[in-house]
Order: structure tokens, then sequence, then C-alpha cells
């Protein structure tokens, strides 16, 4: 197996990392999937990543039709919405990779395409978008994690991923443990992302404050909780999967990168799922619950809700 062709659904933040990562192979095809207005857009703007603009092929879903790895690089809200074009451009041969945040997206997925397409993996990297595009510090990024849920690991397909992988900018690593380390990620995510999006400060919050420590570490404990009776053993992660990357005491994760710009959070798939699996496994789940009221909350002032002196001047205007 060969890995000639390459497309990418989603080119925000994680989409623009394997971009550019792959832009410096020269014997694969490398396109991004767009419909509409974007088709347009990415072909005329291209895709401004660190301060240059890369122009891969602009798909539709219909000519990325059988492409040898399909990438979706999406916000977990834009998942239900682009099923249908993944299942689009999935051929019989097509490898699947999800590395879109939490640990249900390659279920929703396989529910479509099916499980034997599916290549489990998740990617750490920390970019933030400014009026230029994206940018991220490549030598701090760790990268693509992927492999096999099941022996044996090193498939074909793990093979293939690693030779594209090979000489390009991408930094990867393979495990034998993916599960487990998509879990330690979304615990990472979970205990570091959410609690600095409420009060809306830097990471540097949770060595500066015990009071923010106490709450990043009472979603940890519901999380590993709820890891313990799926039967996921985060203690099989390698190290460097329990921790992200090395990142200035002011960087912003992506929930708070979401508020500051007025856009939905992927809180659904963080504290709310995990509200929805301690439900059916009886398992309480306060810290996460108050979380996820918080954040939506805070998406609701973002979209006018609780602007009360403007309905209040709405209401008393004198005619």
């Amino acid at each position: 197996m060969k890995i000639q062709s390459v497309a990418i659904l989603g080119a925000g933040a994680v989409g623009s990392y394997i971009i550019w990562g792959l832009s410096k192979k020269d014997n694969i095809r490398l396109g991004v999937i767009a419909e509409g207005d974007r088709v347009r857009r990415l072909k005329e703007s291209g895709c401004a990543i660190n301060g240059a603009v890369y122009r891969p092929e602009v798909w539709t879903p219909q000519e990325a039709q059988g492409v040898d790895l399909l990438v979706v690089a999406l916000k977990y809200g834009s998942l239900p919405g682009a099923l249908e074009s993944i299942k689009t451009a999935v051929g019989s041969n097509t490898v699947v990779m999800s590395l879109m945040n939490g640990v249900d997206s390659e279920e929703l997925i396989a529910a479509q395409v099916g499980a034997e397409h599916l290549l489990y993996s998740f990617i750490k990297v920390t970019s933030h978008k400014e009026a230029d595009g994206y940018h991220f510090d490549p030598d701090a990024t760790l990268g693509v994690i992927y492999g096999e849920r099941f022996a044996p690991f090193e498939s074909e397909r793990v093979e293939a991923v690693r030779e594209l992988f090979t000489d390009s900018w991408v930094n990867f690593r393979v495990t034998e443990h993916i599960q487990e380390e998509m879990w330690s990620k979304f615990r990472l995510n979970v205990c570091n992302n959410l609690p600095q999006a409420i009060l809306g400060a830097g990471v540097g919050c949770y060595q500066s404050s015990a009071h923010m420590k106490a709450i990043s570490d009472g979603l940890c404990h519901e999380l590993e909780a709820i890891a313990v009776a799926k039967g996921i053993d985060l203690s099989k992660v390698d190290a460097s999967s329990r921790h992200g990357s090395l990142v200035p005491p002011a960087t912003r994760y992506s929930t708070l990168q979401d508020l500051d710009a007025g856009r939905h959070t992927e809180i659904d798939m963080f504290s709310g799922a995990l509200m929805r699996m301690g439900q059916e496994l009886g398992i309480p789940t306060p810290y996460n619950e108050y979380t996820y009221h918080m954040i939506k909350a805070l998406e609701e002032k973002n979209d006018g809700m609780f602007d009360y002196a403007a309905k209040a001047c709405d209401l008393t205007c004198a005619k």
C-alpha cells in the first residue's frame, strides 16, 4: 500500500498543520475538500500558515472520491453536517484519520463509512489565528499520534502513513495503545482547556492559583473514574502523551480562543460527552456539569442573550 493522494477536510488550525507539513512532499497529490463559496475562497486566497501562503488543490467531495487518505480536521460541531461529504469521498480503499478532539468522532464516522476505514489518531498542536492566518511553533509541536486499535499493530496502512510522514514536516509517533493515548489527550483538554476558558486567563493560571488547580483536578478525577469504568488503562500511555506541547503561560487554548472570537465551543464533545457517559455508568460528574453549563452560558453571552441594557433601551425609548 502506498499513499499517493491526501484529502483534508477542515483547513483550520489542525488542518493547516497537515497542509503545511505535507507541502514539501512532491510525490503526492494534496487537496482540501470544500463546497460552495469556500471553493472559490480557497482557490483565490490559498491557506495562510506561519506567514506564508500554501496552495493545495481544492476538491469537492465528489472530486476527492477514492482518495488514498482522508484527514478529518473539523470542529466537533461541524461533523454532523459533514458526514455525507465524508461518505462521498471515501472509496473502497480509503484510510480515514480523524484528528478531531474528543473520543467519539471515529464512531460517528464509522457509522457512515464502516469501521474498517478508520485508523485511530489524534494530534497535539497549539496554534492560534492571527490576521495573516494560522500560526504554530513547529519545534514545540508533538504532532500526530496514530495506531491500530487491535493487533497486528504494524499493519500495512500504519506503515503507509509512516512512509507518508517520513521526510515531511509532520511530527508523528506510532503507538500500540492508541485508545488510551486518545483518552490521555482528552484528559488534557478537559482539565486544562476548560477551566481557563471560564476564567478567561492564560494556561499559567493552573500554577498561579490553587483554586484553578482544584477545579482542574476535580474534572480530572471524574474523567479518570469514567475511563476506569470503560476499561481504559491510562497508565499505558507514553510519557509524552501525559502533557501537552510546551507553551508560554499566557497561552489560550482552543475553547478560550473560540469564546474570545465569539464562536461556539466544543464543550459538547468535552464535558457534554463525560456527562452522558457518567449517566450511563452511574458516575456523578458535578465538576463537568458545572463547567458545561458555565461555558454554554458564556456562549449565550457572546450571542447577546444578556445584553439587557440594549434590550431595556428598545423597550423604553420614547416614540
